[in-house]
């Protein structure tokens, strides 16, 4: 059974950190419930849903996937690059601590894992404002020896690397080429983003199905179109966070 690793959505949410968005209001009632529809549709594609503790005075730790990497050998804890998430992370290993050996990232490494791209033992990672050359060194020495290797990507215009592509079945993913060079993944098959969804690259892979936000409908076509099943949720106020759907679990 795949575990999902999910934490409860702060008080404070509407304080969490931007960099490329425009704040707007954050309804933090609206995105509690938003967020135990998406725990629902966790546990719909079979997963067990295990909550980290709650973290009230962190506005951002509703993003748990920011604070760790899982792999099947181990357990990367990572060490945010803005500063108000460093502290998230703590909440973390004792509930990652059963299930893998735990690997940390070291200051002054910073590395998200929304940054973290993982499909088979190929990882892609994105050099970006909130994760430097040192972290990705640190996470580069720490999986290589499991057989795992790693290519670097500038990220620009986005926040993560995976705002800008994530994997939605075994040989396809969805990438917004505004933001990436789609060549990097030519291997692949390509979905690209309806350019007027420019953050509707970030889709989550469970099992053959992807959790998908309700609000790219069009891209959400595109994707049913090339055959993807899709289980749609509604995160209108995780965008406004410049969060995406995989922002708010770890699954493995």
């Amino acid at each position: 059974m795949p575990i999902a690793i999910t934490r409860p959505v702060s008080p404070k949410m509407a304080e969490c950190e931007l960099t490329h968005l425009a704040r707007d209001p954050i309804d933090v009632e609206l995105a509690a419930s938003q967020h135990a529809e998406y725990e629902k549709a966790l546990q719909k594609l079979g997963c067990q849903v295990i909550q980290a503790g709650a973290a009230p005075e962190l506005p951002d730790s509703v993003f748990v996937e920011d604070c760790a990497i899982v792999m099947e050998e181990l357990a990367i804890l990572t060490n945010p690059g803005a500063v108000s998430r460093k502290q998230e992370v703590q909440g973390l290993v004792e509930v990652l601590g059963p299930h893998r050996p735990l690997y940390f990232i070291l200051p002054s490494g910073t590395l998200d894992g929304g940054d973290v791209l993982v499909i088979g033992k190929q990882i892609w990672v994105g050099r970006s404002s909130r994760s430097n050359q040192e972290g990705i060194d640190q996470m580069q020495a720490i999986v290589e020896p499991f057989g795992f290797s790693v290519e670097v990507i500038e990220v620009a215009g986005c926040l993560h690397l995976k705002s800008a592509v994530t994997q939605v079945a075994d040989d396809t993913v969805l990438l917004n080429p505004q933001w990436i060079d789609a060549s990097i993944f030519d291997q692949f098959r390509i979905i690209e983003t309806d350019p007027d969804e420019p953050g509707a690259a970030n889709a989550l892979l469970i099992d053959g199905v992807v959790i998908f936000p309700v609000e790219y409908l069009v891209t959400a076509m595109y994707l049913a179109e090339a055959g993807i099943e899709l289980l749609l949720v509604d995160t209108s106020e995780v965008i406004k966070g410049e969060g995406g759907v995989t922002c708010c679990s770890i699954v493995f």
